[in-house]
């Protein structure tokens, strides 16, 4: 059963806890095995990511089986329902609007003795998206990460997604991708897929950034080619803390707190609650809801480990918690969420009253369901369209500018035993003279 919890010093040891359960001795064995595979798709190309496909998802490829075929692309239309492609084109609209709105603009400003000093933004020119296959279909992650993408002005993206049987790659994901742009998609997964984008290989482009969300081995293989490409984050299992009154219905807040849970054993399900009374009531309706769920034992192991629920003495109190865990999604269930909103400083996404549960964040609101996780928010942000987008500097000088600071830079210069940085302006004002 869920547990509920009231001790203060339980209460910050738990969230410690919970926000750590990455950090085992398992992923070092783990990282060795990573290592492994990145060096040889580096070293062997289209060989080892054959091999590691082979030896890790069971599934026998040839080189030119790694990317998906025109007809395979023509043909996931007609195997996906009108109600889902007239799904994925609405959330389409959502999120390409959304991330049309947060599009920096490059500058200059022009000032005194004509200097000029701005900021100029670019596009990467490759992305790399992941998303995660095999037994299960995420179109959304399609959606949320190729569209930040391709409203940034990216003109190379490609994904990479592991098949499923008989070499299979959802038919919704095919679709997803099509819809937003995207025809160039390997069927590769794991380690070798970010590899395989991180290094390049005979049949698949090496790419500037790699964003999106995968098991353990696909988030250390991230972190480890992190500075020969750019990453979006290193995610971790999903979580959601909700902060939730008297006002709150219980059986909905069950819910979410399931739809967390049903992710993945490692997920965790906060409620953080002023009212013993609903307490209870999730509690109960947790378990009623877990009876003949289709995934019932994934999402009983995540309850049983990183569920929890929390009476605290006020809503203060709890945004202060949540402060502490940082989390992934935070939901304010309560009957003033915008009173609460100027307390929290920390949290990936917010969702605001008892209308806006978590999944309206996962499918089709609008901002990238692609979130910091396990502590991260205290110093990162979600995925978005400044993810493939670099600036650089502008700057102009005059002579006359350059004659007014040359004292200066002289005085830095020699202060830090760089005679040449000095000569290099001491010479363009002599010449002035």
């Amino acid at each position: 059963m869920l547990r509920i919890i009231t001790q203060q010093a339980d209460v910050i040891a738990e969230l410690q806890r919970i926000c750590d359960r990455t950090h085992d001795e398992q992923v070092l064995h783990k990282e060795a095995t990573v290592r492994e595979v990145l060096q040889a798709v580096k070293r062997q190309g289209d060989k080892a990511v054959l091999h590691y496909t082979d030896e890790f998802d069971n599934q026998i490829l040839k080189a030119e089986e790694l990317r998906v075929t025109g007809s395979e692309l023509d043909a996931a239309y007609q195997q996906v329902s009108k109600e889902l492609l007239e799904a994925i084109r609405l959330a389409s609209r959502q999120i390409e609007a959304f991330h049309r709105q947060r599009v920096p603009k490059s500058w200059v400003h022009f000032g005194d003795d004509d200097i000029v000093l701005g900021k100029r933004y670019t596009p990467i020119d490759r992305a790399g998206l992941y998303v995660p296959g095999g037994r299960a279909a995420y179109p959304s992650t399609v959606l949320m990460n190729a569209i930040p993408a391709k409203v940034a002005g990216v003109p190379r993206i490609v994904i990479a997604t592991p098949p499923g049987a008989q070499k299979a790659i959802s038919p919704a994901v095919l679709v997803a991708a099509q819809e937003v742009g995207v025809q160039e998609i390997y069927r590769v997964g794991g380690a070798q897929a970010i590899a395989a984008l991180a290094y390049g290989t005979e049949t698949i482009p090496k790419v500037d950034v790699i964003v999106g969300p995968g098991n353990i081995y696909v988030t250390l293989a991230k972190k480890l080619v992190y500075g020969t490409v750019g990453i979006d984050a290193l995610a971790g299992p999903s979580e959601v803390l909700i902060i939730g009154d008297e006002g709150a219905n219980p059986v909905h807040v069950a819910s979410d707190m399931l739809a967390q849970a049903e992710h993945d054993p490692m997920a965790a399900a906060i409620l953080l609650t002023t009212d013993p009374g609903l307490a209870k009531n999730v509690q109960l309706a947790v378990e009623r809801q877990l009876v003949d769920h289709p995934r019932r034992i994934d999402t009983e192991k995540a309850l049983a480990h990183y569920g929890l629920i929390v009476l605290v003495e006020s809503l203060e109190a709890a945004a202060e918690l949540a402060n502490e865990f940082a989390p992934e999604h935070l939901e304010l269930e309560v009957k003033d969420p915008w009173a609460v909103l100027p307390n929290i400083r920390h949290a990936g996404a917010i969702f605001l009253g008892y209308s806006t549960p978590e999944a309206i964040g996962d499918y089709l609101a609008g901002p990238s369901h692609t979130l910091p996780t396990s502590g991260a928010a205290r110093y990162a942000s979600a995925l978005g369209v400044e993810t493939f987008l670099k600036h650089s500097s502008i700057i102009q000088y005059s002579q006359t500018a350059l004659n007014k600071v040359a004292g200066a830079i002289d005085a830095l210069a020699t202060a830090e035993g760089l005679p040449s940085h000095a000569d290099s302006v001491r010479r363009r004002v002599q010449q002035d003279e």
